[in-house]
């Protein structure tokens, strides 16, 4: 393995690891679901793996647990934060959800470093609806969709034909995602949403596309070590596009259920360098641009029946999972098997994206 440590500007770091520790704030009536663990898993993995490369990493226990994820990692609250920062933490990952009035916004002004999203622009551009009206309006390929009202869910208008997909507004992976084919099936479905209400009320309704799934991990402008020499880039650029398969009813499952690995593989380098595949990957790019990404995110895409590829959710916080503690050994996310084509290791795309760092 190359000591890409050695090769970077990681002199002086002291990195704490953030995780979701509460329940983000319902916006306009729409709510983001908390994932039951916080993303402590891949908080724990990016720690013990940087750890491996001599990182020095600041923990809440001095000596954490292989398998205690929380051992690992800081809540991102108030309290969490400064115990990070009086524990000697110069360096925040921020793996966790953000949003407007995030507690990380206090800490701002104390001259330390911070790896992941601007909280004002997760907070935009998690919207699904938001989202796409700015891809729509830079011309980028996207499905049709609606958005449903609480209210109005038994006279829903679709301008598109079935089967149709109901996702939240604020969604996160695959979960609450659903195929209905009729309009029955679709009431029935907007029906046990809203009054479960744990999406909100309101949620967003796009046409089905029914060919191959890619999705395409997209990195920010920087210095990146790659085959042991130092590149610049100076524009957004993109990893190797990886293919999804075995959808369970038009859908990829949630990792949580099953793991990517066992569902997901790195196109080959023909299909790749193809001019649709090339083509989707720098509209993806633009994407990133759009929504002045300062860490990777993850553009999903799929075809029609005519092979036309759309960009139909953008993830602003992709899964950092990844294979670096014993038990952990299928565990590697979607943006790790993109890495590992691009000759990358786990330890490798953790130093990359640390390389990033920024100061608010």
């Amino acid at each position: 393995m190359t000591n890409f440590a050695a090769d970077m500007n990681t002199k002086n770091i002291a990195l704490a690891i953030l995780y979701q520790a509460q329940q983000p704030p319902a916006r306009n009536g729409i709510i983001k679901p908390m994932k039951p663990t916080g993303y402590a898993d891949s908080g724990a993995d990016i720690a013990y793996a940087l750890l491996q490369q001599n990182i020095p990493i600041i923990t809440p226990k001095e000596n954490p647990g292989l398998q205690q994820d929380t051992d690992w990692v800081f809540p991102d609250t108030t309290e969490g934060i400064q115990l990070a920062l009086d524990k000697g933490a110069n360096t925040l990952w921020l793996n966790t959800i953000l949003y407007n009035g995030h507690p990380v916004e206090q800490f701002f002004h104390k001259g330390i470093y911070f790896v992941g999203q601007l909280p004002y622009i997760t907070d935009r551009f998690d919207d699904k609806w938001i989202t796409n009206r700015l891809l729509h309006e830079a011309k980028l390929p996207i499905p049709r969709a609606v958005m449903v009202q609480k209210d109005s869910s038994f006279v829903v208008q679709l301008p598109f034909d079935f089967p149709v997909v109901v996702k939240p507004i604020l969604g996160r992976g695959s979960e609450g995602v659903t195929v209905v084919k009729n309009d029955a099936a679709l009431k029935d479905v907007l029906t046990k949403a809203f009054r479960q209400n744990k999406y909100g009320d309101t949620l967003y309704v796009e046409e089905f596309l029914p060919g191959e799934e890619l999705t395409v991990a997209v990195m920010p402008p920087g210095k990146y070590i790659i085959a042991g020499e130092e590149i610049v880039h100076n524009e957004y650029w993109y990893l190797p596009p990886v293919k999804r398969f075995n959808h369970v009813d038009g859908i990829a499952p949630y990792n949580g259920t099953v793991a990517v690995v066992d569902n997901s593989c790195v196109l080959d380098d023909a299909v790749a360098h193809s001019p649709a595949i090339s083509k989707l990957c720098h509209q993806c790019v633009i994407a990133a641009k759009l929504v002045e990404a300062r860490a990777p995110i993850r553009v999903d895409c799929r075809s029609d029946f005519m092979g036309s590829f759309y960009l139909f959710d953008l993830n602003m916080k992709p899964n950092m999972t990844g294979a670096s503690r014993p038990h952990r050994g299928d565990q590697d996310s979607l943006i790790m098997l993109a890495a590992r084509k691009a000759g990358w290791t786990y330890a490798d795309l953790l130093l990359n994206i640390l390389h990033q760092r920024w100061q608010a």
